[in-house]
């Protein structure tokens, strides 16, 4: 059940950067909103390669011990996440303000964060 609610997790916060694409998230963040527009496009989307690698490999094909704490740190993630678009949810750029993006944030937050509770708490 708990590798089942990491996955969860995985899956809505690939699906999320997925519409972050749609959503031009690289306007709102620090690290590329002072790009030009092309530019900030392709380094948003090449800096996914190396952190959804390491989401896939991390949670599922590195030794046991390593598995667990990637698992416990991409599940982290993504409730920090959560709160990195509610500081940012004000930006002028922000255009997550919809029903299937909130669904996305939120709901990989929320898995997150029961991973991280299943985790933690059971025996």
């Amino acid at each position: 059940m708990l590798e089942t609610v990491f996955t969860l997790s995985v899956a809505l916060i690939v699906t999320h950067e997925i519409d972050a694409v749609a959503r031009h998230e690289w306007r709102v963040l620090p690290l590329t909103a002072f790009l030009p527009e092309k530019a900030g496009f392709a380094v948003f989307v090449l800096a996914h390669v190396p952190l959804i690698w390491l989401a896939l490999w991390g949670g599922y094909h590195a030794e046991a011990g390593t598995a667990a704490l990637s698992r416990l740190l991409i599940a982290g993630s993504c409730v920090v996440h959560v709160g990195l678009h509610f500081i940012y949810r004000k930006h002028p750029a922000y255009e997550f303000d919809n029903p299937l993006s909130q669904s996305l944030i939120w709901g990989a937050g929320a898995a997150g964060a029961a991973y991280l509770a299943g985790a933690t708490f059971s025996p």
